[in-house]
């Protein structure tokens, strides 16, 4: 017998608007003409090996793949994000769901970042009418469309508009589909729950963005430039809303996954940079280099010689070049840095606030 949902109908959606914010785009974006700050001497020598590590992938035609957690987001790092992938230095953007969430609200309204405490005592916290609602739509109708997680959002976000398909084709899809292409019927089946769970009319619904250049999302779509969303069921306020449907965001989200994999399956040679993500980022690339070198092995090849640098605030004695620390040593259990170490190629930590290292990284690679 099937255990007892919580039934999400039952809870009030407040619009957006209503909301206070602690970022906004006016004081919080990064303003890329300004100088960056000073680094210390070890933040220096890795940035400088790193900007020499990127100029030779991209002079041979290997990836560079920047992840980053949400902070990289609420930070204003999304007009170095676009303009590293407009300019052909970033061939790969990927976040987790909350940066999902956070570049969307930038461009939707200008600003992001609830009061958790706050509105969590009043038992709104995630409760956001248009948030839940045009994510997980946006969603829907991509997995429908065939594109991943971050395309579907960023795909709304620079048409500002969704098109939702009348009843009667998702079903006739889904019939035609059902025998030869199981997962079109399937995705044209969660997109009619949504539609119809929401008692949405079909046709064009306009949502303006007004902030739309200040999107990463955006940006890399419009540049051509995979950006991948890596959610988890459950940790996102997006999972709140009825509108949420587990089979488009899987659908969406593991379309991701295999297009960040098949990225890092082409890092020989290439650059991988994980910017304040200690969960999201090594955990995929620790997979999807499984992955890569489960089928390299098969013809006698593998992945060696990518570089992987992770920057964070947490501190590190450990000299992570040398690999992996003994068990006695507590860097042993800083997990995404172990996890890095493990995986073969070069691999140098940072300690640094990502919003220094990256206006840093950015103004070396765009002044070359």
């Amino acid at each position: 017998m099937p255990h007892p949902q919580f039934d999400r109908s039952r809870l009030v959606m407040k619009p957006l608007a209503a909301r206070a914010n602690k970022r906004t785009v006016a004081r919080h974006m990064i303003d890329l003409r300004i100088e960056p700050a000073p680094l210390s001497p070890a933040t220096e020598a890795a940035l400088a090996e790193t900007v020499a590590r990127i100029r030779r992938a991209r002079e041979t035609s290997r990836p560079v793949m920047l992840a980053f957690g949400a902070h990289a987001i609420k930070n204003g790092l999304a007009p170095a994000l676009i303009a590293l992938a407009q300019r052909g230095w970033a061939t790969h953007l990927a976040t987790n769901g909350a940066g999902v969430i956070h570049d969307w609200e930038f461009a939707f309204q200008g600003a992001t970042s609830e009061d958790v405490r706050a509105n969590m005592a009043r038992g709104e916290f995630g409760a956001w009418r248009e948030t839940g609602l045009y994510l997980n739509l946006a969603l829907a109708v991509g997995a429908y469309e065939g594109k991943g997680y971050g395309e579907s959002i960023g795909a709304m976000i620079a048409c500002e508009r969704l098109a939702l398909p009348p009843p009667d084709e998702l079903e006739n899809t889904a019939r035609a589909c059902l025998r030869d292409d199981p997962e079109r019927a399937a995705a044209a089946l969660d997109l009619l729950a949504v539609l119809r769970r929401m008692s949405l009319p079909p046709g064009e619904l306009a949502i303006p963005h007004p902030f739309k250049q200040y999107s990463a999302q955006a940006g890399a779509w419009a540049a051509g430039v995979p950006f991948t969303g890596h959610p988890m069921i459950g940790c996102d306020i997006i999972y709140e809303h009825p509108a949420n449907h587990g089979g488009a965001l899987g659908r969406a989200a593991l379309r991701d996954f295999l297009t960040f994999a098949e990225g890092v399956s082409r890092l020989d040679g290439g650059v991988y940079l994980s910017l304040g993500s200690a969960v999201m980022s090594p955990m995929i690339f620790e997979k999807a280099m499984a992955m890569t070198q489960n089928v390299a092995r098969q013809s006698g090849g593998g992945l060696t010689d990518h570089f992987v640098l992770a920057v964070d605030l947490t501190p590190s004695r450990w000299d992570w070049s040398r690999g992996e620390p003994p068990e006695d040593n507590p860097d042993y259990y800083l997990r995404f840095n172990k996890t890095f170490s493990r995986l073969g190629g070069a691999f140098r930590y940072v300690q640094s606030d990502h919003r220094d290292f990256v206006l840093a990284l950015t103004h070396r690679l765009l002044r070359g």
